[in-house]
């Protein structure tokens, strides 16, 4: 880890080995919010950290009953919306957890949830460069 002084004080930019080991971490945790809170697991998560990025996205995260529903343009619509919601929720819930560990404020982010696929992905962007 290198260490680096910023306006908001002393910050600590992540090195190759310990940015691999907060994406593991981060995955982890990120599995085990959806399977709290929705009673189901996404089935590959996948968090990358780079520069003043983090993303975070998931594959196969609908139920089986949503699945039929997102099989029709129509009720694609209706679980992408739902899952925006589930989103957007996860922000609120996870954003300062990840401002504490990366020592960083949440600038930006963007969402896209794709029922026809099966597919979320998160992206925020920090106010300072977080990898070295």
């Amino acid at each position: 880890m290198h260490v680096i002084e910023g306006k908001a004080g002393v910050h600590q930019k992540l090195d190759e080995r310990e940015r691999k080991r907060l994406q593991h971490e981060l995955k982890l945790y990120m599995e085990k919010y959806f399977k709290t809170k929705l009673g189901k697991g996404v089935d590959h998560t996948r968090v990358t950290i780079w520069e003043d990025l983090m993303i975070i996205r998931g594959q196969g995260f609908l139920t089986e009953p949503e699945k039929y529903i997102a099989s029709s343009a129509a009720g694609q619509e209706v679980v992408s919306s739902a899952r925006m919601h589930v989103a957007k929720q996860h922000s609120a819930d996870n954003t300062p957890y990840f401002e504490r560990l990366l020592q960083a404020q949440v600038l930006h982010e963007a969402f896209l949830v794709d029922a026809k696929k099966d597919f979320w992905l998160h992206v925020m962007v920090f106010d300072r460069v977080l990898t070295e």
